[in-house]
This record gives structure tokens, C-alpha cells and sequence, in this order.
């Protein structure tokens, strides 16, 4: 047999350069909470109640981050933390420490898998880079503002 069977030929890798998929790997990146998200108690008209009625019947399908994840290596280490987080959401509880343990096992999972899951350790990456060049900047902010205070109060005395 060639190698232009269709039976034989490996499916393309998705690329992710869609605004769809990009913001699919935003959202899993997101550091925003659930309280910054949640937009239940806003009031909603007949019609938006049936566009999310319509909604949450095609998300119940599987959305294209999650069929992205589940069509890797890691299909059972996705699921289990998808479980732990729809578990920790119904009981009210801590997402990060409930979920901790399966986070990781999904994270070495796809470090393991680094081929497949290159796009989402890069935007994960890329958001770390983020959070922590924030950091040192409220930490250089915080001890400027230090400084000035010391600086006052030494003025002060004199």
C-alpha cells in the first residue's frame, strides 16, 4: 500500500491560530475567579434565557479546548481534573487545594506530551511570565514606597 491511503495518512495537528481556540487557551490560562466570571445574577430577558438554554445544550457536546485535551495523551488526567473542578464548583469549595493533586498529575502529563500540548504550555508559560513580572513590579513599588516613608519620617526627626 502507498502512503496516500487515507486509512494510513496521520491527521494534521490542529494549529490553534483561531481567535476561538485562542481564547479557549486563554480561559484555561485565565487567573480570574469564579466570582469575577460568574454572571448569574445579572437579569435576563426571554430571549437571552433561550440563547442560553441553546448554549449550555452545545456546550454538553464537548468544546473545542476540551476535545483538543482529550485528544492527546492525557485524556484520562484532563477528565479527572475536569471532574474535580465541576465537583469543587457544585460544593462551593476551594478549586486550588481540592483540585491541586490532579493539576499537577495533568500539568506533568503534558509536559510529558509536550509535543501535543505545545500551544497550551506556551500560553500557560507566557501567562506565568506575566503574573510574575506583575509581582516584582508591585514588590519594587511597595519598596519605593517603603523608601519614601522611611525617608519622611528621618526627615521629620530632624
Amino acid at each position: 500500500m502507498s502512503s496516500s491511503d487515507p486509512e494510513t495518512q496521520e491527521e494534521p495537528k490542529p494549529t490553534f491560530d483561531d481567535p476561538e481556540s485562542k481564547e479557549a487557551i486563554e480561559s484555561f490560562t485565565s487567573t480570574k475567579t469564579l466570582e469575577e466570571t460568574d454572571q448569574t445574577n445579572a437579569p435576563m430577558s426571554e430571549n437571552q434565557k433561550e440563547e442560553e438554554e441553546e448554549e449550555e445544550e452545545e456546550e454538553e457536546g464537548e468544546c473545542g479546548f476540551c476535545l483538543f485535551m482529550k485528544g492527546g495523551g492525557c485524556k484520562d488526567a484532563f477528565i479527572a481534573w475536569e471532574d474535580c473542578i465541576k465537583q469543587a464548583e457544585e460544593k462551593n469549595e476551594d478549586i486550588v487545594e481540592k483540585c491541586f493533586e490532579v493539576t499537577s498529575a495533568l500539568k506533568l502529563c503534558m509536559e510529558a506530551h509536550a509535543d501535543y500540548y505545545e500551544p497550551i504550555l506556551k500560553a500557560e508559560k507566557a501567562a506565568e511570565q506575566e503574573a510574575v513580572k506583575q509581582l516584582e513590579k508591585e514588590k519594587e513599588e511597595e519598596e519605593a514606597a517603603a523608601a519614601a516613608e522611611k525617608s519622611e519620617s528621618h526627615e521629620k526627626e530632624k
